[in-house]
């Protein structure tokens, strides 16, 4: 079923309602369907699934509308780390670069090839992760919700981002598999692992 998959496929199924279908069934009403993704992951370059050390030093920390969040990007060894003062909310998307690399700037409708993990903000749990599943995922940008697209486009292949997106930017009218309620601010750590146009 589709639910079992990745949420980056729901992200997909959520993104504006300007794309075209895709031939696949939607997960949410009155959006467009998601496209065909693939997931594939190699030893080069899986997610890492370990837990980080605590105690570090946020690379963010951003006060909310409402409650806050601090996160820390992942290493070549250990997942990320996105800690919720819940709640969590914001008034407007903001996007941080936790660690900047040199690579190839990410177009707006680039596909991308990423390590993710996003945290809802109401009460701070994870609700889905492919660090946890320790495999990257690809997708096009152009088939994603605004705030993950505003996250990643412009950004340098090989850097770390994290993006605190309002309601509008990620899922107005929520997204119940995942947990999301209309409303709900959403947090995500995101690897830029490789892009192409």
């Amino acid at each position: 079923m589709a639910c079992a998959a990745s949420f980056v496929v729901a992200l997909a199924a959520c993104g504006a309602d300007t794309a075209p279908p895709a031939a696949s069934s939607s997960l949410v009403s009155d959006v467009f369907t998601p496209p065909s993704i693939a997931q594939t992951a190699t030893e080069a370059s899986a997610c890492p699934t370990a837990a980080p050390a605590t105690g570090g030093t946020p690379e963010w920390t951003l006060p909310g509308t409402t409650g806050s969040v601090a996160v820390t990007g992942s290493t070549d060894t250990t997942a990320p780390i996105i800690d919720v003062t819940a709640p969590f909310s914001v008034s407007e998307t903001q996007v941080h670069t936790l660690k900047a690399s040199d690579g190839p700037v990410v177009a707006d409708t680039a596909t991308v090839f990423v390590c993710y993990m996003g945290v809802n903000g109401r009460d701070g749990t994870v609700f889905d992760s492919s660090y946890e599943r320790g495999a990257p995922v690809d997708f096009s940008l152009d088939r994603v919700v605004p705030g993950f697209q505003k996250a990643i486009a412009g950004e340098n292949v090989g850097s770390t981002v994290a993006v605190a997106m309002t309601s509008a930017d990620g899922y107005p009218e929520g997204q119940p598999a995942a947990g999301i309620q209309p409303g709900d601010s959403l947090v995500f750590a995101i690897k830029i692992l490789d892009a192409s146009s």
